[in-house]
């Protein structure tokens, strides 16, 4: 599970950096946030090995990180917060009222960031900050994302890079271990995870625990090796770190967590943790950038519903679903089979190849609404069947160097899960013109490093959302009532989530009412809707990010239309919006101001 700040970079970008900071800085407030920024991002090098990695940065001067992970340590913890503090004390020492455009931008955007950092870490001592209450959950902890992270970003090219795998398996153990030592303090203070997210969590953990042979722990670094004919007896070199370290600290965390599930409970919401409703508001305000009320999400959520639901009546009528309310229509819709290919490996590469045409078809057309388009390119690969039973589809960003594309990565576990008709505008969301685009151009624009690796959900989330009303608006529905359905029934999902993160978390709803709600909105089977609840039961606020950066977005166009009139330019607006960067939500509307002032001639 991963913060607001993920951190998106590509080495292509370093010398960028490396030549400002060798450079002298301007004078004034602009000079010193330019070496503030400069300097918090070697400080987010230093503390994160997987971070220098994933920048193509480990070789030279920084070699030694490619055999190291993170620091997962209850004392790591700490020195992070303290080089928050630290930070905040910096940037703080600059004179905001001296910085004009794109540098108060930059400003405000770092102050959110460590200001709303550095309160939830002051008022709440468990897990990993606000929206993160669990060390260890079915969808957090080193078990899940460190198999993933060797998979997919550590590169082998030499001898060198094959023995620092090896090293970084034995710190996979020690990281786990440190992880215990961290559950066993938010024990202390009361905090256990639902006893579902235990029980998904020592599922995921059974699957990880493999045989050296079949580990995807050991194979990947024998393929590797393979490919690039590096000599040496790799299947004997990964399956002993991973015999003699990684499966007994696997094994010390699934102990624990079975420890655990005499004390858990079924409790879904984070209102049951110490301080629980004010955890909730903090997690709400970091993952959205607002200070919108549980009870305004609440709202937000039950109107934007009722809205999509009209339109959705409309449609299913058109197509002869005329009998029940919207979400059993949807149901009815999924157990129609209507656009559901054979639930096999030939059946599973047929859809990517028929969405790789519905980018094909994107791109050609993104002109007409987009100015700045994105260099990186995009491919779409099914997550593999070892990981997919608890996977999400999501985005994994490319590299400018070419080494790595941006990948939209699709779970097609089950083809009855995912029919045709709402894929097209998943894929927008993934893809083009949504997170691939977003995330390339930041990438790609003339910002502070710190500034191109910055993520915030509600910016980035509410993008991707964002851009599925913009095809809607481009008429790539028009015509086709059921993949229209598709668009609506995904809007009515990220609006589902507003009424079902609010209610787990502050009207105390149970696991089962939230997803007898959430397909009550729209109609997901079962184990989908399940899946769902169970994620944000773990992980409060998220959730909310995607309509609430949605309908801000779409409130900041209309009022560039507004005060533009006839000088609006869709794509002036939209290369506004992404050019600038990842952004908290208050600044991006600072950002809009400037561009209407800017325009209006």
């Amino acid at each position: 599970m991963h913060s607001r700040r993920q951190l998106i970079i590509t080495a292509a970008a370093v010398a960028a950096f490396a030549t400002r900071a060798a450079a002298q800085p301007a004078p004034g407030a602009a000079g010193q946030l330019a070496k503030f920024l400069d300097e918090v991002f070697a400080e987010a090098l230093a503390e994160s090995p997987e971070l220098v990695t994933s920048l193509g940065l480990d070789k030279g001067a920084h070699a030694d990180a490619k055999s190291k992970l993170r620091d997962a340590s209850f004392a790591g913890v700490e020195r992070r917060k303290q080089i928050n503090t630290d930070q905040l004390r910096r940037l703080k020492a600059i004179d905001r009222s001296a910085l004009g455009g794109m540098a108060a931008v930059n400003y405000d955007t770092m102050l959110f960031d460590l200001q709303s950092t550095e309160d939830a870490s002051r008022q709440f001592a468990y897990g990993g900050g606000a929206g993160s209450p669990y060390v260890l959950a079915q969808i957090s902890g080193a078990w899940q994302d460190v198999p993933d992270f060797l998979e997919s970003q550590h590169s082998v090219e030499t001898r060198a890079d094959a023995e620092a795998y090896v090293v970084r398996l034995e710190a996979f153990a020690r990281v786990m271990d440190e992880e215990i030592e961290r559950v066993r303090r938010d024990l202390g203070l009361g905090v256990i995870p639902p006893d579902y997210a235990i029980e998904g969590a020592l599922r995921g953990m059974k699957l990880l625990r493999a045989p050296p042979e079949t580990s995807t722990l050991v194979t990947s670094l024998v393929a590797k090796t393979k490919a690039k004919g590096v000599a040496g007896d790799w299947m004997a070199a990964a399956s002993a770190a991973y015999t003699a370290k990684v499966m007994p600290a696997l094994e010390r965390q699934m102990a624990l967590l079975e420890s655990l599930k005499p004390r858990a409970n079924h409790d879904a919401g984070c209102w049951k943790l110490p301080d629980g409703e004010a955890y909730y508001a903090a997690s709400l305000f970091s993952q959205t950038t607002t200070r919108i009320s549980p009870d305004e999400v609440h709202k937000l959520g039950r109107d934007v519903t009722a809205e999509l639901s009209a339109r959705a009546d409309l449609l299913f009528r058109q197509l002869g679903f005329a009998q029940g309310t919207v979400g059993e229509r949807y149901i009815a819709l999924y157990a129609s089979k209507k656009g559901v290919y054979p639930n096999t490996d030939t059946g599973k590469a047929q859809i990517i190849t028929d969405l790789n045409k519905v980018v094909q078809t994107m791109q050609k057309r993104l002109p007409e609404q987009f100015g700045t388009l994105p260099k990186a390119p995009l491919e779409i690969r099914r997550i593999p069947p070892a990981t997919e039973g608890g996977a999400s589809t999501h985005y994994e960003s490319a590299s400018l160097d070419g080494s790595r594309p941006g990948v939209y990565w699709l779970n097609l576990r089950d083809t009855a899960e995912s029919p045709y008709w709402f894929l097209p505008t998943t894929t927008y969301h993934e893809g083009v013109p949504g997170h691939h685009m977003q995330i390339s151009i930041q990438r790609e624009a003339d910002l502070p490093m710190i500034r191109r690796v910055m993520g915030f959900a509600a910016y980035a989330e509410g993008w991707a959302l964002y851009s599925e009303q913009v095809v809607q608006e481009m008429g790539l529905y028009k015509g086709e009532p059921l993949n229209e359905l598709g668009y609506i029934h995904d809007a009515l999902l990220r609006s589902a989530r507003l009424v079902t993160d609010s209610g787990l978390h502050h009207l105390r709803w149970t696991r089962e009412r939230a997803i007898a709600e959430m397909r009550g909105i729209e109609g997901d089977p079962e184990p989908l809707a399940a899946q769902e609840i169970e994620r944000y039961s773990v992980w409060p606020g998220q959730a909310c990010s995607y309509m609430v950066g949605k309908v801000t977005i779409l409130k900041l166009r209309d009022k560039a239309r507004m005060a533009l009139g006839g000088r609006f330019d869709p794509r002036k607006f939209h290369d506004a919006v992404l050019v600038s960067g990842s952004m908290p939500l208050t600044a991006l509307a600072a950002v809009v101001d400037n561009y209407i002032a800017a325009n209006k001639g």
